[in-house]
């Protein structure tokens, strides 16, 4: 790999005295950017929107691909320029690994989606940051797992859902359907019932309008307007566009949430906390004497609606993922249905108990995990301090994006990288085999906060599911498309039809 100027000259800098020595001159953001970031900067990559459009909307829809690229020229750790924002880009297991867990309160800043806070702002548990995340991370995840994360509440939850889920594909009788909608219903109910305390009927008014807003705001946020709001979002902001479509149904959300708080305060019993908002609302009260608090509206929410696009866009689409593969694959889900026959039976429900002695399902699943790669670039990232990474230093506030595909795709612990292959997971006994590069929910400080819920919730749905009807195409196996949907911030799987046959 070639050197940048401050290697050439100095070596690389190898601790923060060296940088603050003069080795390294001047920080990041000065008129000297391209010295002090790996060779990238030297010829930073630049999206020049006004002149070529179309390269620019490729490389947003694609942004993971060319980070692939960029990492095969430049090395595991680079700058790119995305209109006047740079982001340090990380690839690789290794690399991410040794920035988000070796150095993970570093790195544990969160960076910026500008569409998406217009109207969250730095509130809540996602866009939050310093002190104010802290708090909200560790009350989140107290209450998450006292009403939801704990064994046999999650398990209680998911496994009547999923029966809930099953009555309704019988009426289907095998007929072709898209399964999108019943999977984001699903796992929204399951996030409804923590949240809120309750699960709503697939036919509710209410959830299903609830369920449009969510997958209209994914869609915009896929969209190239999008893509470029992010680039110029400080200009674009006071215009017209898809940004204003987004907040005003991130609004309609929260109306929505406002209601069921208003009911919970209504009939609150400090003794008997039903779920996440009666808690907050408890401590809010506990804390109202304490200017300095966080637990106050605005972070109340924000944090139910970052746990609601969490917690139901990214599980919902796995499921569709994985049962289009099952669709390519059937001798995979065949394997997976006689290990249910022979672990379970048809007799009773799945429960997570069953996971430890079902090695081939619980490596299919984490193959659908890697393979899908929904998230590839994961979310953005932000140095909380002035920090050396790799002999390069990073000025607090510097943006940074781990390419998680990087990870998932890395030839170096997967044989097979670019195929679906459920051997990635399984040792030569069959045993299911744990890899560091398995990274679909990120790590670190800022590991998806939903990271059990999720892992239970794949696992009871797909067994399920697979334990009580067959999958079939209602096209030939050679006209079934796997090519997702791409774009800046995720893939989406092609809309597909499918057979839910009884058993």
């Amino acid at each position: 790999m070639k050197k940048n100027r401050i290697c050439e000259k100095y070596g690389a800098c190898t601790n923060e005295e060296q940088v603050r020595n003069g080795a390294a001159g001047k920080l990041i953001g000065s008129s000297q950017v391209s010295h002090y970031l790996p060779t990238i900067l030297t010829s930073a990559v630049t999206v020049p929107v006004y002149e070529h459009h179309r390269d620019a909307a490729d490389f947003n829809k694609n942004f993971y691909t060319y980070a692939w690229q960029l990492q095969e020229k430049h090395g595991d750790v680079f700058t790119v320029h995305l209109g006047p924002r740079p982001m340090v880009v990380l690839c690789g297991t290794q690399t991410i690994r040794e920035a988000l867990v070796n150095n993970a309160e570093a790195f544990s800043g969160r960076g910026t989606i500008a569409a998406a806070q217009l109207v969250m702002q730095d509130y809540g548990i996602f866009f939050s940051n310093g002190e104010r995340w802290k708090t909200l991370r560790r009350f989140s995840l107290a209450t998450m797992k006292e009403f939801g994360m704990g064994k046999w509440r999650v398990e209680e939850r998911i496994k009547e859902e999923a029966q809930c889920l099953v009555e309704e594909l019988k009426k289907y009788q095998g007929a072709p359907l898209d399964p999108t909608f019943f999977f984001q219903c699903i796992t929204a109910n399951i996030i409804c019932s923590i949240v809120f305390g309750e699960r709503f009927d697939y036919t509710d008014e209410q959830f299903m309008h609830l369920l449009k807003l969510m997958y209209q705001i994914y869609s915009l946020l896929r969209s190239f307007s999008c893509q470029m709001f992010e680039l110029f979002s400080g200009f674009l902001k006071y215009f017209p566009g898809v940004h204003r479509k987004i907040a005003k149904n991130q609004q309609e959300i929260l109306n929505f949430i406002t209601h069921h708080v208003e009911k919970h305060r209504a009939t609150l019993d400090p003794s008997a906390p039903r779920d996440f908002i009666d808690t907050y609302l408890l401590r809010m009260e506990k804390e109202k004497s304490n200017y300095n608090t966080e637990f106050h509206h605005q972070n109340l929410m924000m944090s139910v609606l970052s746990l609601f696009f969490a917690g139901t866009e990214t599980t919902s689409t796995t499921l569709c993922c994985g049962f289009l593969l099952m669709l390519m694959y059937p001798h995979v889900a065949e394997k997976v249905q006689k290990e249910i026959d022979q672990v379970i039976g048809s007799h009773r429900l799945p429960t997570l108990h069953d996971r430890t002695k079902m090695p081939y399902t619980d490596a299919v699943i984490h193959e659908i995990q890697r393979f899908s790669d929904i998230v590839p670039t994961g979310a953005p990232h932000r140095v909380t301090k002035d920090t050396i990474f790799r002999g390069y230093l990073l000025p607090k506030n510097t943006e940074v994006y781990p390419i998680l595909s990087s990870a998932l795709h890395d030839p170096q612990y997967f044989v097979q990288p670019d195929s679906f292959n459920p051997e990635h997971f399984l040792d030569a006994n069959g045993a299911l085999k744990k890899s560091e590069a398995f990274l679909p929910f990120s790590t670190g400080k800022r590991i998806c906060l939903g990271e059990s819920i999720a892992r239970n919730e794949l696992f009871l749905f797909f067994t399920s599911i697979l334990q009580n009807f067959s999958v079939a195409s209602p096209v030939a196996s050679k006209d079934i498309d796997l090519t997702p949907k791409e774009s800046g911030i995720g893939k989406i799987p092609p809309t597909y039809q499918i057979c839910f046959l009884a058993r």
